[in-house]
């Protein structure tokens, strides 16, 4: 069964335009089709990574079998050029599973009274 999934990704800003583009065709094929992409560009850090001070962002939203973020994630710990990545199930989300309400301190004190 097929969840949505959502993947950060950083890039390294000294890969060559080309090659970057390269990767994030490889990722988003891997995806699958109707892989959503939105290049956030390239962002300052806000502590240095790797001895990095900025990177290329990429975001791409896609659904799939739980399998799938694990063989990608695999491909991009080998991945030259790759800083950092997070996948997100997002279907635990969508069903608030993980979403709290989170009260904030005036109604936890006014609840109190």
């Amino acid at each position: 069964m097929k969840r949505p999934y959502e993947c950060l990704y950083i890039i390294a800003n000294d890969v060559t335009e080309e090659k970057r583009n390269e990767l994030i065709a490889k990722f988003t094929k891997m995806a699958g089709e109707g892989a959503k992409v939105e290049k956030w560009g390239i962002k300052k850090f806000v502590t240095p990574i790797d001895y990095k001070k900025d990177g290329f962002y990429v975001l791409m939203n896609f659904d799939a079998t739980p399998d799938v973020p694990g063989k990608i994630g695999a491909l991009m710990n080998i991945t030259d050029g790759m800083v950092r990545f997070m996948f997100v199930d997002k279907s635990e989300i969508i069903e608030g599973k993980k979403v709290k309400a989170a009260k904030s301190p005036k109604a936890a004190k006014e609840g109190e009274k």
